[in-house]
């Protein structure tokens, strides 16, 4: 049967004849008129015939991690047809054959840098993912990166049916997730480049990240709240295509979100190009409301994003004093082993502004770059404390070991970024993708 890799617990036979016919009647329609078709049988790392930037989309199905395990599924059948699929190069996770995630990630990055090498500049790349592990989902995000294509829009798909796994499996996903990314325009790599490690570079990005991204996206009658167009996931970008490039990142978080302000118009929380302000306010005044985001806290990021969301009237918050948060926040803790995580009243002290009222609200610009001045000097000398020591770490602030890497990489002190990375629980390094994204571009220049 189409897409069984197993032998079925229920068998049904077929006329073979007429699974033929089928199968070359939908074929015949591939080759009709002047367009034509080519089926190739090789590894997407290994595609020397295809020219560069020669290709309009891609959608990939890559491999999700040990979810299945393709060359012993096809045993079955390949003892029937006589072939035999090359074990060793079966990009999965199986710890049986010590294909480790480390051997995973390394054949994700060949794929995608030959998807990027392909596709032409300012054309799209849609994968399909489906896995239930952190790091396996991490080791995708970071093979598209560091392929120099940028992530625009990650979402649900779907499929309606679910597959033989999903229901005969406990804990099974049978939902996919689906990335699409673009590939920069050669005259914006050549503008960045002009800028590279300047302010000037870092905007030149974010206006054309922002043209790429959808305006509108309707759920339900309501808009729904686009992280890709928020503060976080803006200034996340920036920072990766900096570093997969090896430059300088010139601006802190806090420059960053004063700069937003100053230079985009924000709607709901979200960043807009001008252009891109009417269709989207025609959209809200048309719509039921805008779906915001739930956000459970695992680390002092996701703590400080929450709180955000809780106070910022953009976000659909409010001014709240301790009392009130602190019931809430708790509900919505489901905090990391490994996270050694301050309490709600130092973050609050630490990131917010209290009124005469005794109420916590978030403060403009302005005044956010002091507090953050005063909150990254404490972290960095968190920081230093880890740097110290040559022991395993066990618990640690995770937020600390980020800004420590950040500020390591704009000293270009690559060994201290390594060293680390090297003492964190395997597991954590793997599943947090900003420590993964510093760690492994460090490691290319300690070599």
């Amino acid at each position: 049967m189409s897409g069984t890799l197993f032998t079925p617990s229920i068998h049904i036979e077929r006329n073979i004849f007429d699974v033929l016919r089928r199968k070359i009647k939908k074929l015949a329609g591939l080759h009709t008129g002047k367009f034509s078709s080519v089926v190739a049988t090789q590894s997407i790392t290994d595609i020397k015939k295809i020219p560069p930037a020669s290709v309009d989309y891609i959608f990939t199905d890559p491999p999700f991690g040990k979810s299945l395990q393709y060359a012993e599924l096809n045993s079955f059948m390949e003892a029937w047809l006589s072939v035999s699929t090359k074990t060793e190069l079966d990009c999965v996770l199986n710890y049986v054959h010590l294909k480790n995630l480390s051997f995973y990630s390394h054949l994700m990055q060949q794929a995608f840098q030959n998807y990027s090498n392909v596709l032409k500049p300012g054309r799209w790349i849609t994968i399909e993912f489906h896995n239930s592990q952190n790091a396996v989902w991490n080791a995708i995000q970071l093979a598209v990166e560091a392929s120099g294509l940028v992530v625009a829009d990650v979402r649900i798909l779907d499929k309606k049916q679910r597959s033989f796994n999903a229901v005969n499996r406990a804990g099974a996903v049978d939902q996919d997730l689906i990335i699409s990314a673009y590939k920069p325009q050669i005259d914006f790599e050549q503008q960045f480049s002009s800028h590279a490690g300047a302010k000037k570079g870092a905007w030149t990005f974010v206006r054309q990240h922002l043209k790429q991204l959808p305006v509108i996206v309707r759920v339900n009658g309501n808009l729904e709240a686009l992280s890709e167009r928020q503060v976080y996931l803006l200034f996340n970008r920036m920072v990766a295509f900096h570093i997969q490039r090896g430059v300088t990142v010139p601006l802190s978080a806090t420059q960053f979100y004063a700069g937003l302000d100053e230079r985009f118009p924000k709607r709901d929380g979200m960043y807009f190009l001008p252009e891109q302000v009417p269709d989207y306010d025609r959209a809200r005044l048309e719509a039921e409301g805008v779906a915001q985001l739930a956000l459970f806290i695992s680390d002092e990021k996701t703590a400080i994003q929450w709180l955000r969301q809780n106070l910022d009237f953009e976000l659909g918050g409010e001014p709240q004093t301790y009392q009130d948060l602190q019931p809430k926040f708790l509900r919505q803790l489901h905090q990391a082993k490994h996270e050694v995580l301050p309490e709600l009243s130092n973050l609050l002290e630490q990131s917010f502004l209290q009124d005469n009222q005794g109420r916590w609200y978030t403060p403009d610009p302005n005044k956010a770059s002091d507090l953050e001045k005063i909150r990254n000097k404490s972290l960095l000398r968190e920081f230093n404390q880890y740097s110290d020591g040559k022991k395993q770490l066990k618990q640690f602030r995770t937020e600390a070991v980020r800004a420590g890497f950040a500020d390591a990489w704009q000293r270009k002190d690559f060994k201290t970024i390594v060293k680390i990375a090297n003492r964190l629980p395997e597991t954590i390094l793997q599943e947090d993708p900003d420590l993964l994204m510093y760690y492994d571009n460090a490691s290319l220049r300690t070599e």
